[in-house]
């Protein structure tokens, strides 16, 4: 399925939504963003893994400047608003995204970095927060930034501007591995095939409850996933793995 400068393909049970404005460096326009909120809404349901890919030198630079200038203050909100919408439309999928970063990523491209569940980069690619050197502070990318990794590191990234490597972002939790380039594909489909091993429905259900406690307070959020866990609990594909368990066995999902 094409967007136009958004592609979105089903191998197997791997859904891929590929950026694929290179020339552009994968820029976030209005036009770009609307256009990954229409491929995430279209991922089918059979897909159990979802990979947020991207072409050319630069995963993504962000917002595209050169359609900010001059323009009326209800464009901006739309702007903004559309490019949350897109990174909240990535925690409400069911299925696991992971980004596959094969080059820099920065403001709203490290943005949608951090959103998604897990995050694997080329050794040669980098993370920058830089609005503050354009006099735009990332004040949105920063909600996903520093959840990832922690105030102190995000304030860094934001006040500076400074880049930071791969291997770093790794260390710091922005990521979950930096790996050489050569070595991106496998140990992305190797993380899918991992993912794709498991109960969907559970994978799903883990998902939702993880974004649900996030932030919350210990005793809230025990409120939120202990009714979860218990109605997990009594669900076929748990009764299916714990019963495989006990069988020395292995599973056969419900829905797989």
């Amino acid at each position: 399925m094409d967007f136009e400068g958004v592609r979105l393909d089903l191998n197997d049970r791997t859904a891929t939504i590929t950026l694929a404005r290179p020339e552009k460096r994968n820029a976030l326009s209005l036009e770009m963003l609307q256009k990954v909120i229409k491929a995430i809404e279209a991922v089918p349901r059979e897909a159990g893994v979802v990979i947020l890919a991207a072409e050319g030198p630069a995963f993504s630079a962000g917002h595209d400047l050169a359609e900010m200038i001059d323009r009326p203050g209800a464009y901006y909100r739309e702007l903004f608003a559309t490019c949350t919408e897109m990174m909240e439309g990535i925690h409400k999928l069911p299925q696991p995204v992971i980004a596959k970063v094969q080059g820099v990523a920065t403001a709203a491209g490290c943005q949608l970095v951090a959103s998604c569940d897990l995050a694997v980069a080329s050794e040669n690619a980098w993370f920058a927060t830089p609005g503050v050197s354009i006099g735009l502070f990332c004040s949105t990318p920063m909600v996903p930034v520093s959840r990832a990794v922690g105030h102190k590191r995000a304030m860094q990234m934001l006040l500076t501007g400074e880049p930071i490597p791969a291997i770093k972002a790794a260390e710091w939790g922005l990521i979950n591995d930096a790996v050489p380039a050569d070595d991106l594909d496998e140990k992305v489909e190797e993380l899918a095939s991992k993912i794709l091993g498991f109960s969907s429905a559970t994978i799903a259900t883990g998902k939702e409850a993880y974004y649900a406690q996030a932030e919350l307070p210990e005793d809230a959020a025990y409120e939120v996933t202990l009714p979860i866990m218990a109605g997990n609990a009594a669900r076929a594909d748990a009764q299916e793995g714990m019963s495989a368990f006990l069988d020395k066995r292995d599973p056969e999902w419900p829905e797989v």
